[in-house]
This record gives C-alpha cells, sequence and structure tokens, in this order.
C-alpha cells in the first residue's frame, strides 16, 4: 500500500495476518516495489520462525522484517521496546531546523520549538548555511543543546571546524566519507556522528575513528536484528548513539523509537517531526513538551493502525 503526501516521501505498508488472525505491520519509506514485491514477501512467505530474530537479512525487507516483530510481539503480549531491550519509558526528541530563508526566520522558528518544550535542536547546514545560523541560535539561546546535521554536503574540514567553538552536541553526516570524517574528529571536541547501513560498515567507520557517535536509521539495516547489532557494536566501541526515522505513515517512526529505547541510544533522538495528520496509526508518534513516551502498555508497536484511513490513501495494493 502506498501513499501519497505530495511532496512526502512515500510509504510501503505491509500486513502480516497469522492462522489465528492476529496481524502485524511494517512500513518502508521510499519503497522499491520491485524489491518489495518479487525479493523481499517472498522470502518471508512459509517461512517457518519462533522469533522474528531469525529471519536475518533480506534484500529490502525492512517493512517485512517490522511487520513479523510486530507480529510476534502482539502474539506474545511483549512491546516491540522490550523485545529488543530498550531500558527507557520515555526520550528526549531533537527537532530539525531547516534551510530558512533569513536568520531571523530561521531563529523565530527555534524560538516556537523552545516555546514547545524542545531542549535540543538539530539545525541542517550545507556549505554557505553553517556558521551564521548557528552563531545566530547560539547566541539567542546560550544554553540549547544544538546538533548540526551536513547530509554528506561537505568537503572543505576547515569550514566545520569553526563551528566547534559553538559547543555542539553533535556533528552529525558531515563528509560523504569515513577518513575524512575522521579527520575532522582529531580536530573538533564535539562528537562526529556518521551513517553506516551495516555492522561491517561501522566496524570499518570504528577502525579508523570516524567519529565518537552512530547516527542509527533502522530503515536502512534491513532487519531489526541488524539494528540491535549494530547498537551493541556502537556500545562495544564506547560511542553515542542518536535515532533518526524517516517521513511516513508513523509506522517506522514507531519501530524507530523502540529502538531509541536501547540503552546505548544516549542522544537526543530525530523521532517526532511527521505531521500527525500524515499518520495513520493511532495514537499518532509524536512528542510532547519535547518528550516521546514510549508506548508500554500495548504489545508489538505500540499503535493501531487506522485500516479505514490507509483505504482512503492507498494508490495500490497487493495480496500476495
Amino acid at each position: 500500500m502506498t501513499l501519497p503526501y505530495g511532496r512526502r516521501p512515500e510509504s510501503a505498508l505491509v500486513k502480516f495476518t497469522d492462522y489465528g488472525g492476529m496481524t502485524g505491520w511494517g512500513e518502508i519509506v521510499q519503497p522499491s516495489p520491485e524489491n518489495l514485491l518479487e525479493k523481499s514477501l517472498p522470502a518471508l512467505i512459509g517461512v517457518d520462525w519462533e522469533h522474528p530474530s531469525e529471519l536475518g537479512q533480506i534484500p529490502g525487507g525492512a517493512a517485512g522484517d517490522m511487520a513479523c516483530w510486530d507480529l510476534w510481539g502482539r502474539m506474545s503480549g511483549v512491546p516491540l521496546s522490550h523485545a529488543l531491550g530498550g531500558t527507557r519509558t520515555s526520550l528526549i526528541a531533537t527537532v530539525r531546523v531547516p534551510a530558512d530563508r533569513s536568520l531571523e526566520s530561521m531563529v523565530a522558528r527555534v524560538n516556537r520549538h523552545v516555546g514547545g518544550g524542545y531542549a535540543h535542536v538539530t539545525i541542517d547546514i550545507h556549505p554557505g548555511w553553517d556558521v551564521e545560523p548557528v552563531r545566530a541560535v547560539r547566541a539567542a539561546y546560550p544554553g540549547l543543546a544544538i546538533a548540526v546535521d551536513g547530509r554528506g554536503a561537505y568537503t572543505d574540514i576547515a569550514q566545520l571546524e569553526a563551528l566547534d567553538s559553538y559547543d555542539l552536541a553533535a556533528i552529525q553526516r558531515p563528509f560523504a566519507d569515513l577518513l575524512t570524517s575522521a579527520e575532522l574528529q582529531d580536530r573538533v571536541n564535539a562528537p562526529v556522528a556518521v551513517e553506516v547501513h551495516s555492522v561491517a560498515e561501522l566496524d570499518e567507520a570504528v577502525g579508523v575513528h570516524a567519529g565518537r557517535a552512530l547516527l542509527l536509521r533502522p530503515s536502512r539495516f534491513g532487519s531489526l536484528g541488524a539494528v540491535r547489532a549494530a547498537h551493541d557494536r556502537a556500545v562495544e566501541a564506547g560511542w553515542d548513539i542518536v535515532c533518526m526515522g524517516g517521513l511516513g505513515a508513523g509506522l517506522a517512526r514507531a519501530a524507530t523509537v523502540a529502538v531509541a529505547s536501547l540503552p546505548g541510544c544516549t542522544l537526543p533522538s530525530a523521532v517526532a517531526e511527521p505531521p500527525q495528520s500524515a499518520q495513520v496509526v493511532v495514537p499518532p508518534v509524536g512528542a510532547s513538551g519535547g518528550v516521546v513516551a514510549i508506548p508500554l502498555t500495548q504489545p508489538g508497536l505500540g499503535h493501531t493502525v487506522d485500516e479505514a484511513r490507509v483505504r482512503r490513501l492507498a494508490r495500490e495494493s497487493f495480496r500476495v
């Protein structure tokens, strides 16, 4: 089921139903229909398993894997957070601050977030929009926790080194390569957070000292078991972890909340930003006063899917 949100990325939702009528849901944002229908779902059909950790890595299988964890949690009466080893009951959330038309309007945006209870913001930066916006926000809010996210757009270390005097919580995804990230980490006090998509890539990042933090996007790992393994490897290396969930219908974000409850996820997580109107889960995933409550009173993902809304929004649906 593909849910359109105008300019927002599309999502594919997966629903598994067992012989007893119990259901489990999963989501992948910006899906590849070919991978989903021709590889990942057929690989799961007819497979006998007692625990979803037995499924291993399935190409393009994040949505199907998530649905299996949700189904198992509902059948077992276990919240996903506890199934993964989570220890928290709530999360401190960060809110993203995109590049704006002016410094004044950007600071006004931050002011609204701070007024709403957020104590941590992540400023999107790019070459030409970095030092000035960070300086402006720091001047307005001396005690605010500020991270920056370069989305791999930088090639010049000096541009980012200049940000270190503003007491940053993290410099996320500064470069596209690990070696340049390692050189930056040698020069700055703030932890550099690198994004990888497998435990093998994380091993490489740790080996070259590419940073001191992992930016963890669960949907990029293909399975929640692999996500848990990456968490454990980062903890072993002494790295902090910040979790980030993609825009979507709310299911992927709910899974990210569960991952962010793991003990090694020590930095505020980007798990609360999609507008509630774009979600199909009840209650919607969101923050109150800059804090996200982890749903522990319901099993699985901890949210009910509004199937009538899914049917209204779906452009296509398939039964396998």
